[in-house]
């Protein structure tokens, strides 16, 4: 993403584009709701707008205030709970588009197709080709593509749990109580506990030996390949250096296909101007510029719960008519997700993004949840819509708005446009007005964000009166 930056639901489904608010297997218990087939979850495109919202402003925002920009390692900051709601906005999207499975192959082969074309989008967008804003050239070398990233991550789960929705939810009981409900998906939540399990023990139990990576020594003059030898030997580290994440990232990726620029190069250990990125100190230790991707293989197993996650609030949506029994039921399930993340966070399982520990992924979880029940009150039970327009215009063109904005590709064409120096564009001029009008250059970076946000919104909306939306 850059936020590791980064995605979103995505609209990863044609069907998506028109959720129904309630499901028509459901009789409408609020009379006052128009019954349309085609009545789109409106604070779900909210939802997602956010999303994107906030991805934009802690990506361009967090070199101006590091303290906006993701945890070096451990904790949780603002940037860190962009990806979860990604995820859990997918998970809810998932049990509205397959309540109703008519041809379970057929909607394999769809999601299959679906899943390949994600994920190939963002090798596309993420695996250095595009070389983002203020790097006018494009182009990788492919011996050292980025293979894993946060539309990867997102095809990831939304795999995983929408095989799950297919062929492992007994559609044959009709819930009327809660033990009726927790039978319908006991094997789908089984089959995510083991996905669980199999990330426990491999992050607490895999032996991960001593490593070497090399690196250019940008010290000595010219740039000088250098060996850095890393020792280990140990199992259960969750620390950068160590742990079973970045260990089989390295065995199967290889780190020249793993994310550059990890965040630990932020931490007190490898830069003087922590949290934010800065010179390596004089005792740093060697693996400070070593590769790690926050978006790697063993971590995308734990970050697949969380569509899990929102894919049981989707169910609450198709089973549940009454306005009240959704937000008390979704409140319940999201302050219960935050209380356990914290209890494990006592219990000595910290929040870290990068390796998407346990307690993260409860807590992210929760809070995701809690955003969700709060825009769904406000925006589709108030129906008070007016203020929210914008991040639902931007929801409804997510993907979009992600691929031109997030990841810098419009404001990459605009500043290649510029007059007689490249920093003479329209992009960094603008910006800098801004930062002159507020004297100010953080304050002027914010309000410059700010701007940028609402233009996406509107551009998004004119593309929704257009009709024109991009679906995988």
């Amino acid at each position: 993403m850059s936020t590791e930056n980064q995605i979103h639901d995505v609209e990863v489904a044609d069907e998506e584009q028109r959720t129904p608010l309630i499901a028509h297997d459901v009789e409408v218990a609020d009379k006052s709701l128009p019954s349309l087939p085609n009545q789109r979850l409106v604070s779900l495109d909210v939802f997602r707008g956010l999303t994107v919202a906030l991805m934009i402003l802690v990506d361009d925002v967090g070199r101006a205030f590091p303290s906006l920009n993701h945890s070096p390692w451990f904790g949780v900051t603002l940037a860190d709970f962009v990806m979860p709601f990604f995820l859990f906005g997918v998970g809810v999207s998932i049990g509205l588009v397959f309540k109703k499975v008519s041809s379970k192959p057929n909607a394999t082969k769809k999601v299959i197709v679906r899943t390949i074309k994600l994920f190939l989008l963002g090798i596309l967008l993420q695996g250095g080709y595009f070389h983002g804003r203020g790097n006018l050239t494009y182009g990788i070398d492919l011996n050292k593509i980025r293979w894993f990233g946060v539309l990867q991550r997102i095809s990831i789960g939304y795999f995983l749990a929408s095989m799950s929705e297919i062929w492992l939810v007994n559609n044959n009981i009709l819930v009327g109580s809660p033990a009726a409900f927790a039978r319908k998906y006991s094997i789908q939540w089984m089959f995510s506990i083991i996905l669980c399990s199999v990330y426990l023990c491999l992050l607490y139990t895999l032996y991960v030996p001593n490593w070497k990576f090399k690196h250019s020594n940008l010290l000595w003059s010219g740039r000088v390949s250098t060996i850095q030898n890393v020792h280990c030997e140990m199992r259960g580290s969750l620390d950068p250096p160590c742990n079973a994440v970045g260990f089989i990232d390295r065995l199967i990726l290889g780190e020249d296909h793993m994310y550059q620029r990890p965040v630990y190069r932020r931490t007190k250990e490898c830069s003087v101007n922590s949290p934010d990125y800065g010179p390596l100190p004089p005792d740093s230790p060697g693996w400070c510029l070593a590769p790690f991707d926050p978006e790697g293989i063993l971590s995308s197993l734990m970050a697949a719960i969380t569509c899990f996650m929102g894919l049981q609030f989707g169910h609450v949506l198709v089973i549940f008519q009454d306005h009240k029994q959704r937000v008390l039921l979704w409140s319940v399930f999201s302050f219960s997700l935050l209380v356990v993340g914290y209890i494990l966070e006592i219990l000595g399982i910290p929040l870290s993004k990068a390796l998407y520990t346990l307690s993260y992924m409860f807590i992210t979880a929760g809070a995701s949840g809690l955003v969700l029940t709060a825009i769904y009150y406000i925006v589709d039970i108030e129906r008070f819509t007016k203020p929210t327009v914008l991040l639902q215009w931007m929801g409804m063109n997510a993907l979009i708005v992600y691929a031109l904005a997030a990841c810098d590709i419009l404001p990459a064409i605009i500043q290649g446009f510029y007059y007689r120096s490249p920093e003479n564009n329209l992009v960094d001029v603008c910006e800098a007005l801004i930062q002159n009008i507020l004297h100010s250059k953080k304050w002027g970076t914010l309000a410059f964000v700010i701007i940028e946000i609402l233009f996406w919104g509107l551009l998004a909306g004119f593309l929704h009166k257009k009709g024109m939306y991009i679906k995988l």
